[in-house]
């Protein structure tokens, strides 16, 4: 198992939302690269970063805190937020990221997301897929489709997709657990190489994670 501690963006700043309400933002540090940095000191080597302003704007917007995280750790930072155009994804490379995740866009731009598979591997891209009541949820959460999650993950995984983020949205933020029935469905059904979001609280929640 690999731990992936987030980071949320909005104005610069660290925030949390409780399961992706933008009106329930916290902010938890003035300073991303200070709790980057943190992390890395703990022996923590990879990072996903998330600009949630990015997300509501359609377009790539915190940039310059990917920059300053990626310039001055050793990180390995996945980045994802607002990935909507081939430029997104040049800023965001250009500026240090190891990977991106790309949901929205995947939804809503199936033949842009599949170009970026083919022009950088699938080892760069990572399908983001966030539910709510298993269905896709895209635009930072604030729209909802007709989308099974398994169906939506197997789709792609037959177009040559090899990691996907699976965020439960009603988990987040909330500290209760993870939707282990939902990965553990994943898991059955796809050979995807998952990464499980939301929920993580203890160290029991990793163990049982492991075991799924």
């Amino acid at each position: 198992m690999r731990i992936i501690p987030a980071i949320d963006i909005i104005n610069g700043k660290c925030v949390r939302l409780t399961k992706g309400d933008y009106t329930t933002q916290k902010i938890y540090s003035e300073s991303p690269l200070d709790i980057a940095r943190e992390f890395e000191a703990n022996g923590i080597q990879f990072l996903h970063l998330v600009d949630l302003d990015g997300a509501k704007s359609n377009h790539i917007v915190n940039y310059k805190v990917l920059y300053e995280i990626a310039s001055k750790t050793s990180l390995k930072v996945d980045f994802g937020g607002g990935l909507k155009s081939n430029d997104d994804l040049k800023i965001a490379f250009e500026n240090g990221a190891s990977q991106i995740t790309g949901g929205s866009i995947a939804v809503k731009n199936s033949g842009l997301f599949m170009e970026w598979i083919t022009s950088y591997g699938s080892e760069k891209i990572i399908l983001g897929a966030d539910c709510n009541n298993r269905k896709i949820a895209t635009q930072g959460w604030l729209e909802s489709s007709d989308i099974d999650v398994v169906d939506f993950i197997q789709d792609y995984e037959s177009k040559g997709v090899n990691y996907v983020i699976c965020t439960d949205i009603s988990k987040d933020g909330m500290l209760l657990g993870t939707s282990n029935d939902l990965y553990k469905e994943i898991l059955n059904k796809t050979q995807i190489k998952l990464i499980a979001s939301g929920g993580v609280a203890s160290i029991q929640d990793l163990e049982k994670l492991i075991y799924i």
